[in-house]
Protein backbone atom coordinates (compact mmCIF):
# COMPACT_ATOMS: atom_id res chain seq x y z
CA UNK A 1 0.00 0.00 0.00
CA UNK A 2 2.69 2.50 0.82
CA UNK A 3 4.64 1.64 -2.63
CA UNK A 4 1.57 2.04 -4.29
CA UNK A 5 1.14 5.41 -2.18
CA UNK A 6 4.62 6.65 -2.76
CA UNK A 7 4.64 5.78 -7.22
CA UNK A 8 0.74 8.21 -7.27
CA UNK A 9 3.19 10.89 -5.50
CA UNK A 10 5.46 10.80 -7.91
CA UNK A 11 3.31 10.73 -10.77
CA UNK A 12 1.23 13.63 -9.55
CA UNK A 13 4.65 15.85 -8.60
CA UNK A 14 5.74 14.64 -12.39
CA UNK A 15 2.15 16.19 -14.06
CA UNK A 16 2.24 19.02 -11.70
CA UNK A 17 5.89 19.98 -12.74
CA UNK A 18 5.25 19.55 -16.29
CA UNK A 19 1.93 21.88 -16.15
CA UNK A 20 3.78 23.85 -14.35
CA UNK A 21 6.88 24.14 -17.17
CA UNK A 22 4.23 24.44 -19.61
CA UNK A 23 2.41 27.72 -18.40
CA UNK A 24 5.87 29.27 -17.96
CA UNK A 25 6.79 28.65 -21.27
CA UNK A 26 3.49 30.04 -22.33
CA UNK A 27 3.70 33.36 -20.15
CA UNK A 28 7.14 34.18 -21.66
CA UNK A 29 6.71 33.62 -25.01
CA UNK A 30 3.17 35.95 -24.17
CA UNK A 31 5.42 38.33 -22.51
CA UNK A 32 8.15 38.57 -25.21
CA UNK A 33 5.22 38.55 -27.84
CA UNK A 34 4.17 41.88 -26.30
CA UNK A 35 7.77 43.44 -25.96
CA UNK A 36 8.24 42.81 -29.58
CA UNK A 37 5.01 44.91 -30.46
CA UNK A 38 5.65 47.28 -28.20
CA UNK A 39 9.13 47.60 -29.82
CA UNK A 40 7.40 47.70 -33.30
CA UNK A 41 5.18 50.50 -32.18
CA UNK A 42 8.18 52.57 -30.82
CA UNK A 43 10.77 51.72 -33.54
CA UNK A 44 8.31 53.00 -36.28
CA UNK A 45 8.05 56.35 -34.11
CA UNK A 46 11.55 57.12 -34.49
CA UNK A 47 13.34 59.01 -37.12
CA UNK A 48 16.47 57.72 -39.04
CA UNK A 49 16.45 59.79 -41.93
CA UNK A 50 19.47 61.31 -40.84
CA UNK A 51 20.83 57.55 -41.48
CA UNK A 52 18.79 57.11 -45.06
CA UNK A 53 15.72 58.92 -46.14
CA UNK A 54 13.55 56.59 -46.10
CA UNK A 55 14.90 54.52 -43.41
CA UNK A 56 12.70 52.69 -40.80
CA UNK A 57 14.27 50.40 -37.71
CA UNK A 58 12.62 48.25 -35.11
CA UNK A 59 14.94 46.40 -32.66
CA UNK A 60 14.15 43.84 -29.81
CA UNK A 61 16.48 42.45 -27.40
CA UNK A 62 18.36 39.49 -27.79
CA UNK A 63 17.48 38.98 -31.58
CA UNK A 64 17.88 35.86 -33.65
CA UNK A 65 19.46 37.84 -36.18
CA UNK A 66 19.52 41.77 -38.06
CA UNK A 67 17.92 42.04 -41.45
CA UNK A 68 18.25 44.82 -44.00
CA UNK A 69 15.40 44.53 -45.88
CA UNK A 70 15.21 46.93 -49.56
CA UNK A 71 11.96 47.09 -51.40
CA UNK A 72 10.55 50.11 -53.60
CA UNK A 73 6.83 48.75 -52.57
CA UNK A 74 6.27 50.20 -48.95
CA UNK A 75 3.36 47.56 -48.40
CA UNK A 76 6.34 44.51 -48.85
CA UNK A 77 8.44 46.45 -46.32
CA UNK A 78 5.69 46.78 -43.97
CA UNK A 79 5.18 43.09 -43.85
CA UNK A 80 8.93 41.80 -43.13
CA UNK A 81 8.56 44.61 -40.45
CA UNK A 82 5.86 43.23 -38.48
CA UNK A 83 6.22 39.60 -39.49
CA UNK A 84 10.10 39.20 -38.76
CA UNK A 85 9.92 41.53 -35.59
CA UNK A 86 7.27 39.31 -33.84
CA UNK A 87 9.74 36.42 -34.79
CA UNK A 88 12.58 37.45 -32.89
CA UNK A 89 14.19 39.47 -35.78
CA UNK A 90 16.12 42.90 -35.97
CA UNK A 91 14.48 44.71 -39.00
CA UNK A 92 15.87 47.73 -40.72
CA UNK A 93 14.10 49.07 -44.53
CA UNK A 94 14.79 51.39 -46.69
CA UNK A 95 13.46 51.73 -50.17
CA UNK A 96 16.47 52.30 -52.62
CA UNK A 97 19.54 50.04 -53.55
CA UNK A 98 21.53 52.84 -52.46
CA UNK A 99 20.56 53.70 -49.22
CA UNK A 100 20.99 50.11 -48.66
CA UNK A 101 24.49 50.11 -49.57
CA UNK A 102 25.28 52.83 -47.29
CA UNK A 103 23.83 51.19 -44.09
CA UNK A 104 25.93 47.75 -44.50
CA UNK A 105 28.86 50.10 -44.48
CA UNK A 106 27.63 51.69 -40.58
CA UNK A 107 26.02 48.75 -39.32
CA UNK A 108 26.54 44.62 -39.28
CA UNK A 109 23.92 42.92 -40.32
CA UNK A 110 23.30 39.32 -40.91
CA UNK A 111 21.34 39.52 -43.90
CA UNK A 112 20.34 41.48 -46.81
CA UNK A 113 16.85 41.03 -48.36
CA UNK A 114 16.23 42.75 -51.90
CA UNK A 115 13.86 43.00 -54.26
CA UNK A 116 14.99 42.23 -58.06
CA UNK A 117 13.23 44.91 -59.65
CA UNK A 118 13.89 48.24 -58.50
CA UNK A 119 14.32 51.48 -60.42
CA UNK A 120 18.15 52.71 -60.13
CA UNK A 121 19.39 50.01 -58.56
CA UNK A 122 18.31 46.82 -58.81
CA UNK A 123 18.57 43.83 -56.92
CA UNK A 124 21.34 42.31 -58.92
CA UNK A 125 23.19 45.48 -58.31
CA UNK A 126 22.29 45.29 -54.60
CA UNK A 127 23.82 41.94 -54.67
CA UNK A 128 27.07 42.73 -56.39
CA UNK A 129 27.46 45.71 -53.90
CA UNK A 130 27.09 44.06 -50.66
CA UNK A 131 29.24 40.62 -51.49
CA UNK A 132 32.09 42.81 -53.16
CA UNK A 133 31.98 45.26 -49.90
CA UNK A 134 30.58 43.14 -47.00
CA UNK A 135 31.41 39.30 -47.86
CA UNK A 136 29.73 38.31 -44.40
CA UNK A 137 26.71 39.19 -45.33
CA UNK A 138 24.31 37.08 -47.06
CA UNK A 139 21.71 38.33 -49.76
CA UNK A 140 18.68 36.68 -50.07
CA UNK A 141 16.56 37.80 -52.96
CA UNK A 142 13.09 38.97 -53.26
CA UNK A 143 11.36 37.87 -56.45
CA UNK A 144 7.62 37.29 -58.00
CA UNK A 145 7.47 34.29 -60.07
CA UNK A 146 8.07 35.80 -63.47
CA UNK A 147 11.52 36.36 -62.41
CA UNK A 148 12.46 33.79 -60.49
CA UNK A 149 15.04 32.19 -63.38
CA UNK A 150 16.72 35.77 -62.81
CA UNK A 151 16.67 35.56 -59.26
CA UNK A 152 18.44 32.13 -59.66
CA UNK A 153 21.25 33.74 -61.79
CA UNK A 154 21.94 36.37 -58.75
CA UNK A 155 23.41 33.05 -56.72
CA UNK A 156 26.51 33.32 -59.17
CA UNK A 157 26.89 37.02 -57.50
CA UNK A 158 26.88 35.09 -54.52
CA UNK A 159 23.40 35.21 -53.41
CA UNK A 160 22.37 33.06 -50.95
CA UNK A 161 18.72 31.90 -52.11
CA UNK A 162 15.44 34.00 -53.00
CA UNK A 163 11.87 34.16 -51.63
CA UNK A 164 9.08 34.43 -53.56
CA UNK A 165 6.60 36.82 -53.01
CA UNK A 166 3.42 37.48 -52.64
CA UNK A 167 3.78 35.13 -49.08
CA UNK A 168 2.47 34.53 -45.54
CA UNK A 169 3.31 35.32 -42.60
CA UNK A 170 4.28 32.03 -41.93
CA UNK A 171 6.11 30.92 -45.13
CA UNK A 172 8.41 33.57 -45.00
CA UNK A 173 9.26 33.13 -40.90
CA UNK A 174 9.98 29.27 -41.97
CA UNK A 175 12.46 30.46 -44.72
CA UNK A 176 14.27 33.39 -42.76
CA UNK A 177 14.48 30.62 -39.82
CA UNK A 178 16.18 28.26 -42.36
CA UNK A 179 18.43 30.65 -43.90
CA UNK A 180 19.34 31.58 -40.16
CA UNK A 181 20.41 27.69 -39.74
CA UNK A 182 22.24 27.80 -43.35
CA UNK A 183 24.05 30.78 -42.86
CA UNK A 184 25.41 29.40 -38.86
CA UNK A 185 26.23 26.02 -40.30
CA UNK A 186 28.35 28.19 -42.82
CA UNK A 187 30.25 30.38 -40.35
CA UNK A 188 31.14 27.01 -38.09
CA UNK A 189 32.73 25.48 -41.47
CA UNK A 190 34.84 28.13 -41.60
CA UNK A 191 35.95 28.59 -38.49
CA UNK A 192 39.20 26.86 -38.00
CA UNK A 193 39.41 24.11 -35.67
CA UNK A 194 42.21 24.12 -32.88
CA UNK A 195 44.05 21.68 -30.70
CA UNK A 196 43.24 21.31 -27.08
CA UNK A 197 45.75 19.06 -24.66
CA UNK A 198 43.83 17.55 -22.06
CA UNK A 199 45.68 17.64 -18.57
CA UNK A 200 44.22 16.69 -14.92
CA UNK A 201 43.54 20.45 -14.66
CA UNK A 202 41.62 20.44 -18.30
CA UNK A 203 38.21 19.68 -19.53
CA UNK A 204 37.35 17.67 -22.81
CA UNK A 205 35.87 20.61 -24.89
CA UNK A 206 32.87 19.21 -26.61
CA UNK A 207 33.30 21.45 -29.55
CA UNK A 208 32.88 20.40 -33.02
CA UNK A 209 35.84 22.67 -33.72
CA UNK A 210 38.48 22.04 -30.66
CA UNK A 211 40.03 18.30 -30.93
CA UNK A 212 41.24 17.14 -27.72
CA UNK A 213 43.93 15.51 -27.24
CA UNK A 214 44.70 13.97 -23.83
CA UNK A 215 48.05 14.04 -22.23
CA UNK A 216 49.85 10.52 -21.26
CA UNK A 217 47.86 8.48 -24.40
CA UNK A 218 49.54 7.61 -27.05
CA UNK A 219 47.77 8.23 -30.44
CA UNK A 220 49.00 6.06 -33.38
CA UNK A 221 49.25 8.00 -37.47
CA UNK A 222 45.97 6.45 -38.40
CA UNK A 223 44.13 8.50 -35.49
CA UNK A 224 43.81 5.82 -33.10
CA UNK A 225 44.78 6.62 -29.02
CA UNK A 226 46.73 3.48 -26.95
CA UNK A 227 46.05 3.74 -22.96
CA UNK A 228 48.98 1.95 -21.33
CA UNK A 229 46.33 0.20 -18.10
CA UNK A 230 48.50 -0.68 -15.15
CA UNK A 231 48.39 -4.56 -15.93
CA UNK A 232 50.24 -3.81 -19.43
CA UNK A 233 46.64 -4.59 -21.49
CA UNK A 234 45.75 -1.42 -23.87
CA UNK A 235 42.52 0.08 -24.65
CA UNK A 236 42.48 1.64 -27.92
CA UNK A 237 39.15 3.64 -29.59
CA UNK A 238 38.90 6.14 -32.48
CA UNK A 239 40.47 9.68 -31.62
CA UNK A 240 38.95 12.90 -31.28
CA UNK A 241 39.65 14.17 -34.72
CA UNK A 242 37.67 10.83 -36.74
CA UNK A 243 35.01 11.50 -33.86
CA UNK A 244 33.98 14.99 -34.69
CA UNK A 245 34.51 14.99 -37.86
CA UNK A 246 32.48 11.80 -38.77
CA UNK A 247 29.87 12.62 -36.37
CA UNK A 248 27.25 10.26 -35.93
CA UNK A 249 28.18 6.82 -36.08
CA UNK A 250 25.20 4.41 -37.03
CA UNK A 251 27.09 0.68 -36.87
CA UNK A 252 30.46 -1.01 -35.17
CA UNK A 253 32.12 -4.24 -36.00
CA UNK A 254 34.80 -5.28 -33.25
CA UNK A 255 36.89 -8.11 -33.42
CA UNK A 256 36.20 -11.60 -31.60
CA UNK A 257 38.35 -11.97 -28.61
CA UNK A 258 41.32 -13.68 -28.41
CA UNK A 259 41.75 -12.61 -32.01
CA UNK A 260 45.72 -12.43 -32.95
CA UNK A 261 46.22 -8.87 -34.47
CA UNK A 262 49.02 -7.72 -35.99
CA UNK A 263 49.79 -4.00 -36.56
CA UNK A 264 48.32 -2.11 -39.61
CA UNK A 265 45.53 -5.12 -39.97
CA UNK A 266 42.11 -4.29 -39.58
CA UNK A 267 40.78 -4.06 -35.78
CA UNK A 268 37.48 -2.93 -35.82
CA UNK A 269 35.14 -1.05 -38.19
CA UNK A 270 32.68 1.88 -38.31
CA UNK A 271 29.77 3.31 -40.29
CA UNK A 272 28.84 6.68 -40.80
CA UNK A 273 25.47 6.95 -43.12
CA UNK A 274 26.40 3.63 -45.08
CA UNK A 275 29.94 4.27 -45.38
CA UNK A 276 32.26 1.78 -43.68
CA UNK A 277 35.64 3.09 -42.27
CA UNK A 278 38.26 0.26 -41.40
CA UNK A 279 40.37 1.01 -38.66
CA UNK A 280 43.87 -0.62 -38.53
CA UNK A 281 45.25 -1.74 -35.06
CA UNK A 282 47.76 1.07 -34.02
CA UNK A 283 49.73 -2.21 -31.96
CA UNK A 284 50.28 -6.25 -32.10
CA UNK A 285 48.10 -8.56 -29.59
CA UNK A 286 45.66 -10.51 -28.62
CA UNK A 287 41.56 -9.44 -28.07
CA UNK A 288 41.12 -9.30 -24.61
CA UNK A 289 37.92 -7.45 -24.28
CA UNK A 290 35.35 -5.86 -26.37
CA UNK A 291 33.14 -2.80 -25.76
CA UNK A 292 29.79 -4.85 -26.45
CA UNK A 293 28.06 -1.01 -25.39
CA UNK A 294 29.23 0.06 -28.95
CA UNK A 295 27.41 -2.70 -30.19
CA UNK A 296 24.04 -1.43 -29.06
CA UNK A 297 24.76 2.07 -28.96
CA UNK A 298 26.72 3.42 -31.55
CA UNK A 299 25.16 7.11 -31.55
CA UNK A 300 27.17 7.03 -28.17
CA UNK A 301 30.90 7.13 -28.65
CA UNK A 302 30.78 11.10 -30.13
CA UNK A 303 29.24 11.67 -27.07
CA UNK A 304 31.31 9.71 -24.58
CA UNK A 305 34.44 11.19 -22.99
CA UNK A 306 37.85 10.28 -24.34
CA UNK A 307 38.63 7.15 -22.06
CA UNK A 308 34.90 6.03 -22.06
CA UNK A 309 34.87 5.14 -26.05
CA UNK A 310 37.42 2.52 -26.23
CA UNK A 311 36.74 -0.13 -28.52
CA UNK A 312 38.96 -2.85 -27.80
CA UNK A 313 41.40 -4.08 -25.06
CA UNK A 314 44.29 -5.84 -26.59
CA UNK A 315 46.97 -7.75 -24.79
CA UNK A 316 50.45 -6.31 -26.31
CA UNK A 317 52.71 -9.01 -28.30
CA UNK A 318 55.52 -6.31 -29.04
CA UNK A 319 55.01 -3.09 -27.27
CA UNK A 320 58.56 -1.70 -26.59
CA UNK A 321 59.12 -2.00 -30.80
CA UNK A 322 55.88 -0.25 -31.67
CA UNK A 323 55.27 2.34 -29.41
CA UNK A 324 58.13 4.36 -31.10
CA UNK A 325 55.59 4.72 -34.29
CA UNK A 326 53.42 6.48 -31.94
CA UNK A 327 53.30 10.07 -30.42
CA UNK A 328 52.01 11.46 -27.13
CA UNK A 329 51.87 14.87 -25.88
CA UNK A 330 52.63 18.34 -26.70
CA UNK A 331 54.09 16.92 -29.64
CA UNK A 332 51.28 15.43 -31.34
CA UNK A 333 49.43 19.53 -31.36
CA UNK A 334 51.74 20.19 -34.66
CA UNK A 335 50.53 16.83 -36.21
CA UNK A 336 47.16 17.41 -35.38
CA UNK A 337 47.24 20.70 -37.11
CA UNK A 338 49.00 19.68 -40.18
CA UNK A 339 45.97 16.82 -40.41
CA UNK A 340 43.48 19.52 -40.14
CA UNK A 341 45.34 21.36 -43.07
CA UNK A 342 44.91 18.22 -44.83
CA UNK A 343 41.11 17.26 -44.11
CA UNK A 344 41.01 20.91 -45.26
CA UNK A 345 42.58 20.53 -48.61
CA UNK A 346 40.43 17.30 -49.13
CA UNK A 347 37.09 19.36 -49.21
CA UNK A 348 38.69 22.20 -51.31
CA UNK A 349 39.56 19.58 -53.45
CA UNK A 350 36.16 18.39 -54.03
CA UNK A 351 34.67 21.49 -54.03
CA UNK A 352 37.09 22.64 -56.82
CA UNK A 353 36.00 18.94 -59.30
CA UNK A 354 32.52 20.05 -58.65
CA UNK A 355 32.34 24.11 -58.39
CA UNK A 356 30.76 24.65 -62.08
CA UNK A 357 28.22 21.93 -61.78
CA UNK A 358 27.56 23.26 -58.37
CA UNK A 359 26.87 27.01 -58.68
CA UNK A 360 23.45 26.21 -57.18
CA UNK A 361 23.56 24.06 -54.41
CA UNK A 362 19.70 23.35 -54.07
CA UNK A 363 19.90 22.39 -57.72
CA UNK A 364 21.83 19.25 -56.89
CA UNK A 365 19.99 16.13 -57.10
CA UNK A 366 20.16 13.74 -54.46
CA UNK A 367 22.37 11.47 -56.62
CA UNK A 368 25.06 13.91 -57.19
CA UNK A 369 25.00 15.15 -53.38
CA UNK A 370 25.48 11.18 -52.66
CA UNK A 371 28.61 10.87 -55.01
CA UNK A 372 30.16 13.94 -53.43
CA UNK A 373 30.29 12.64 -50.35
CA UNK A 374 30.85 9.13 -51.71
CA UNK A 375 34.28 10.73 -53.00
CA UNK A 376 34.82 13.00 -49.71
CA UNK A 377 34.80 9.68 -47.39
CA UNK A 378 36.71 7.49 -49.49
CA UNK A 379 39.53 9.99 -49.93
CA UNK A 380 39.32 10.67 -45.95
CA UNK A 381 39.52 6.56 -45.31
CA UNK A 382 42.75 6.23 -47.87
CA UNK A 383 44.49 9.71 -46.06
CA UNK A 384 43.72 9.13 -42.96
CA UNK A 385 43.09 5.68 -42.23
CA UNK A 386 45.82 3.79 -44.58
CA UNK A 387 48.74 5.95 -44.84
Amino acid sequence: MVAIIVVITIIVFIIVDIVLRVSMKKMELKKQKKEREEALDVGLKLDYTHEAKSLKRVEVQNPKAKILAVDDEEIILDSFRKILVLAGYCVDTVEKGKEAIGLIQQHNYDFVFTDLKMPEMDGVDVTKAVKHLRPDIDVIVITGYASIETAVETMKFGAMDYVEKPFTEDELVDFVNKALIKRQDKIEKQMKPTVRLVTATTKESTSKHEFNVPAGIFVAPQHTWVNIEMNGTVRIGIDDFVRKIIGQIEKVVLPVVKTEIKKGEVLFSITHKNHSFEIPSPISGKVTHVNMEHIEHPEWIVAKPFELSWMVCLEPSNLSDELHSLKIGEGTIKWYKEEIDKYDEIISKVAKENREVDLVMESKSKAEEDYNDEKIWKEFSKSFFHN
